[in-house]
């Protein structure tokens, strides 16, 4: 009998624990986004504030939007945080992601050594001061990695007319945002960067902000989820909440809100009209 009694003592104690693990178990998905948003220090003030307020932990991982899309399509993530529209429409299309809301943006700008020696600064058009970096053979670092800014970057050349592939003063860096403007700082450099990550690491590079303001320039950011048709493991209602809420005024005013150490704002909210 007290045998019994004892498994019967054990196997209360094994679901008691079994049980609370469940109920303690944090929910979690799993999100690939870009360097730009780890780097400016956004994803660290957003997803402690989300997880406060849905108990959900949401992993990001940052890498170039290229490669985040790519993760969300072998469905090792369950969202992606992106900004390069080409790239993210043609996944759409392909049936990959669903529900793509393009929501906020920053901008992109072109930083050089302070001397500037392709004599970029005044210029307007950021086609223009890439065709003069090319003229006066000016190093220029790209980030070559597929990203958002790697997409810009060759939209621009593109309409410069100059194809800088295996240009002698054509670098790639094959890294994120924050590495390469270390790289284009060291060898007096220009580069195109998005205005988060430069303000966000100065303290790192003394590169100038020789352009920005040339429309081409806008940065727009999306959300998007992984297509559960495509990928069933893919956390598809947890990922939406997600989206809903970063998309929401809530979650649109703590972007607004999100600032760097001089009060610089770093992200905008297009507005709705």
């Amino acid at each position: 009998m007290k045998t019994k009694y004892l498994a019967m003592g054990l196997l209360a104690i094994v679901t008691f624990a079994l049980s609370a693990g469940t109920l303690n178990a944090e929910t979690s998905i799993k999100c690939a986004t870009t360097t730009s948003l780890q780097n400016s220090g956004l994803l660290d003030y957003i997803l402690p504030l989300y997880k406060k307020k849905t108990g959900i932990r949401v992993d990001a991982v940052a890498v170039g939007t290229g490669a985040a899309i790519e993760i969300g399509k072998r469905g090792d993530a369950d969202f992606v945080f992106v900004h390069a529209k080409e790239l993210e429409l043609k996944a759409v299309q392909d049936g990959y992601f669903i529900n793509r809301m393009e929501f906020m943006y920053n901008d992109f700008i072109i930083v050089g050594p302070a001397n500037d020696p392709a004599k970029i600064k005044g210029i307007k058009a950021a086609s223009e001061s890439f065709e003069k970096i090319s003229k006066s053979g000016s190093l220029f670092i790209s980030r070559g990695d597929n990203s958002g800014t790697h997409v810009k970057e060759l939209s621009i050349w593109k309409e410069s007319g100059i194809n800088p592939k295996e240009q002698s003063w054509y670098l790639e860096a094959g890294q994120g945002m924050s590495k390469t403007l270390r790289l284009a700082f060291e060898k007096y450099a220009y580069t195109l960067t998005d205005r988060s990550t430069w303000l966000m690491s100065r303290e790192k590079q003394e590169l100038l902000l020789l352009l920005e303001g040339d429309p081409i320039l806008i940065n727009h950011y999306s959300v998007m989820a992984v297509n559960p048709e495509k990928n069933p493991t893919a956390k598809y209602k947890e990922a939406m909440e997600f989206i809903n809420w970063v998309t929401s005024k809530e979650g649109t005013d703590a972007i607004r809100e999100f600032k760097d150490k001089a009060g610089n704002q770093l992200f905008y909210i297009i507005e709705k009209h």
